[in-house]
């Protein structure tokens, strides 16, 4: 097992030493074809998820395309690290001093999706505020998750 020093982490996963780790998930009642599209279409996320105020991104959905969003008065440039259709998607980048990591997977059994989502943030803003910080993490991914479900249920 190879280990890697803080700041080398792999892209396909989160930094497990960053001083802020959040993982959450939750079930959603929509097929994974259309969770996973609705999720991926990234120029469309402003239109069902209220905290970001904008996406732009050209495609096509691959490792190494970056796309830059607008949130909570953050304009961020994140770069796709993997795709594995349907299952995985891992994106990162810097904004603002925090280096941030984020890795969604997607795995339907009878019917309903379970949307697990890992997001790792480090720099000097995390270390300097770990606990404010990994508040605003969690309640954004809260936030995220609840959109998420909401758009997909109601397609």
């Amino acid at each position: 097992m190879s280990t890697h020093p803080p700041g080398d982490t792999p892209a396909h996963t989160i930094d497990e030493n960053a001083p802020v780790i959040v993982r959450l998930s939750t079930t959603i009642n929509a097929s994974l074809a259309d969770l996973w599209d609705l999720h991926t279409d990234i120029g469309s996320w402003a239109e069902w998820h209220p905290d970001i105020d904008r996406a732009d991104f050209e495609g096509p959905l691959a490792p190494g395309a970056s796309f830059t969003w607008l949130t909570a008065g953050l304009d961020i440039t994140s770069t796709v690290h993997e795709v594995v259709p349907g299952r995985r998607i891992v994106w990162g980048g810097p904004a603002h001093g925090i280096d941030g990591v984020h890795l969604w997977t997607f795995e339907e059994t009878d019917g309903v999706v379970t949307v697990r989502t890992e997001e790792s943030w480090s720099g000097a803003p995390v270390e300097a505020q770990p606990v404010a910080l990994e508040q605003a993490l969690r309640q954004s991914l809260e936030s995220w998750l609840g959109h998420l479900k909401a758009e997909a249920e109601r397609r």
